[in-house]
């Protein structure tokens, strides 16, 4: 009897333990593509750089995990190929996954999170500043983000499995580099020192939450700068194409899109990271200073800021920055790699989320020293205006000035484009001199965020702090070890507590950096929107929230008011087709310049012209702009579509007036490509002055690989 009652005990046990070890996991990835022409790109800010084609597919990655017994208990993360999260967009998503689902999926366990690339489509951010340079909204970009993410959740919500999670890091070198080396170094040298061995002023640890043989999900600081600001076409910058190359590698036959394995990586701390890591540079032919490393405190070329630039590692092998895009996105892989290749650690425990709403504007709060502190309505200061050395300002803006006077004309017309700030505002914010008083500029509608989402979700004893901002590597260290201390403290998790950051996330809110970083006023300094308190603000409130992610969490938490919805006034000023035509005596598709009549071989580019029509009529989500087809068995077989790197397309309008326009495709072959008859195909979409948007194809000659 005795032994009958110690084996129903070890049973209970072995199938408590098995219970808070096994989730149920989903996995699912979608296209979000806006239009790829006649659109301004999000993240450098620059009304020049209008996007003229595609080089890679933007793409939302959606990982579910649920407590198999408790199923209602589940997290949503979605890692999206956008710039950063923003309040409109999820307010959609969430309404159409309600209509969908009913409570499953909530804004309290839906996570909408960005890998902060500045190569993708612009215009779906509801508030004003950002939609500046992009004309206003642009409803297909919008759209087209809504729709792909719904589309990765339902998949992934289709694939829902028993599996199991475990977790693990590695420090990876070459990935990323410190922009603002100066500002980091008014950080205490106490605390500095703590991160010696962990990358100094770059956050080098890569974490890794293992889906086993379905996936993914990374965590790495590193900006989505790769391709620079002189590149016009469409792609999903370093984290993007890692999840190219390593989804491609797990199963190379799939096309891009459609693999079952889901590769995620994900953006963190990455305030003051780049993946220029070669350094900044003067690029001003003729002046002696050429070729010299940029002045460090004010990142400036013989006083401007201009001509410095930072350089990826593949600098010297391409203008626009795609071979540093593939080197530093293959650094992350080895690094997932790396991790995987170890002993995991299991992640145990019950699945937990947390979500509320905060009023920056005027949030008052206290210090863990007793003081008050409170934080600002958003302001920017005149360093936002001298950019970083990923993307230089202009104007004659510097980083690391802290007066006003460093551009007397600018001191004169900006109470002419905001309101001018109070005294209180101007005490509020100091030492930054304010350049764009945004929180107080509300017409049309208002230009900068006030209510920002609070996020936090736990899977056993893995929690991700997600966060509507840009920290920096300090303020993500700071954030992180206070959530990990409270919640060991609070009994929820014991020392084998793993705390991730996670953004820019749900909102955007430009940066957020410690107060010493924010005293020098470089460009996060002054990109920091509500003051020099917003770390503590957030530090506060996060680890307020952690007792709601206990087992048996005790109520709901306090929240402020969700923010007003502002997409159904905003303005667009971009205009839609009007119409297509081709030149006379041609036909849509029809070949212009086709391939050369050579034999090919591997690095050697396949090019050619067709008559084309504008892409915006289709987006084509889920599909493509052109093929590259094999000749294998007496049919044609696709190899390739515009979801591969090797691939390009490229449109151009040669009259406005006519309505004409040309593609080009092309492919550089790659080493490996087996030899044989291919072709290249041109999938468009046309349409005219009166009627219907029609399909139509193009078709190169047949050419040989050799």
């Amino acid at each position: 009897m005795t032994c009958l009652s110690s084996f129903l005990a070890f049973s209970v046990l072995l199938l408590s333990v098995v219970a808070q070890s096994q989730y149920l996991l989903g996995l699912g990835i979608a296209d979000i593509t806006g239009p790829v022409v006649e659109t301004n790109m999000m993240g450098y800010a620059s009304l020049a750089q209008t996007d003229s084609g595609l080089h890679l597919r933007q793409r939302a990655r959606a990982f579910i995990v649920g407590e198999t017994a408790a199923t209602a208990n589940r997290i949503v993360f979605i890692n999206a190929d956008i710039a950063m999260g923003d309040t409109g967009i999820r307010r959609a998503i969430l309404a159409q996954l309600a209509a969908k689902y009913g409570t499953l999926y909530t804004a309290q366990n839906v996570a909408i999170s960005s890998t902060h690339q500045h190569s993708g489509v612009g215009g779906y951010l509801e508030n004003l500043l950002p939609q500046v340079t992009s004309l206003g909204f642009v409803p297909q970009t919008y759209n087209a983000i809504v729709q792909g993410v719904v589309l990765a959740i339902d998949r992934a919500h289709a694939s829902l499995a028993p599996g199991t999670l475990s977790v693990g890091n590695t420090s990876v070198t070459g990935g990323n580099l410190n922009r603002s080396p100066t500002a980091y170094l008014t950080n205490p040298a106490a605390e500095r020192a703590l991160y010696v061995n962990e990358g100094g002023d770059q956050d080098k640890i890569m974490s890794v939450l293992n889906f086993g043989p379905r996936g993914f999900l990374s965590f790495f600081p590193v900006h989505g700068t790769s391709l620079y600001e002189n590149n016009t076409l469409v792609s999903s910058d370093n984290k993007g194409m890692a999840a190219y190359l390593y989804e491609s590698s797990i199963e190379p036959t799939a096309m891009p899109g459609n693999q079952t394995f889901v590769a995620g990586f994900a953006q963190s701390n990455v305030g003051d990271t780049s993946p220029n890591t070669l350094g900044a540079f003067c690029e001003s032919p003729g002046q002696p200073f050429d070729g010299m490393p940029c002045q460090a405190n004010t990142s400036t070329c013989g006083g401007t800021t201009e001509d410095c630039h930072g350089r990826g590692p593949g600098f010297r092998l391409d203008s626009f920055g795609f071979h540093s895009n593939q080197m530093i996105a293959q650094v992350q892989v080895d690094g997932v790699k790396t991790i995987l290749g170890k002993s995991l650690s299991s992640v145990t425990g019950t699945v937990r989320s947390v979500h509320v709403y905060l009023d920056m504007a005027n949030h008052t709060f206290t210090l863990p020293n007793g003081t008050t502190a409170q934080t600002c309505p958003a302001a920017l200061g005149f360093s936002f205006a001298g950019g970083t050395t990923d993307g230089p300002g202009s104007f004659d803006f510097t980083q690391g000035d802290n007066s006003s006077s460093q551009n007397p004309f600018w001191n004169i017309v900006k109470s002419f484009i905001t309101p001018p700030p109070s005294a209180a505002q101007v005490a509020c914010q100091a030492p930054k001199p304010i350049l764009l008083n945004t929180g107080y500029a509300s017409q049309p509608y208002p230009w900068s965020p006030s209510t920002v989402d609070i996020q936090m979700l736990k899977v056993g004893n893995f929690v991700m702090v997600v966060v509507p901002g840009e920290l920096t590597t300090m303020a993500g260290r700071r954030l992180r070890n206070a959530v990990r201390a409270q919640l060991i403290s609070s009994g929820i998790i014991d020392n084998s507590a793993y705390v991730v950051v996670a953004g820019p996330a749900n909102t955007y809110a430009h940066y957020i950096t410690t107060r010493e970083e924010y005293a020098v006023q470089r460009y996060e300094g002054a990109s920091t929107i509500f003051g020099p308190f917003t770390l503590e603000a957030y530090i506060q409130k996060y680890t307020s929230l952690v007792p709601f992610l206990a087992n048996t969490p005790s109520g709901t938490p306090a929240s402020d008011a969700a923010p007003p919805e502002l997409t159904s006034s905003a303005i667009s000023l971009q205009t839609g087709v009007v119409f297509d035509a081709a030149p006379i005596g041609k036909s849509f598709g029809q070949v212009l310049i086709d391939v050369a009549n050579t034999a090919f071989h591997a690095g050697n580019t396949v090019v050619t012209q067709f008559v084309g029509a504008n892409p915006r009529n289709n987006l084509r989500l889920e599909g493509t702009f052109l093929s590259v087809d094999q000749l294998v068995g007496g049919a044609w077989k696709t190899v390739k579509t515009d979801s591969h790197p090797s691939t390009i397309y490229q449109w151009t309008r040669t009259s406005t007036i006519l309505g004409t326009s040309a593609v080009n495709i092309s492919w550089t072959i790659e080493s490996g490509t087996p030899a044989g008859t291919y072709r290249l195909r041109y999938f468009g979409d046309s349409k005219p002055l009166i009627g219907s948007i029609s399909a139509f194809t193009g078709t190169s000659s047949n050419f040989t690989v050799s």
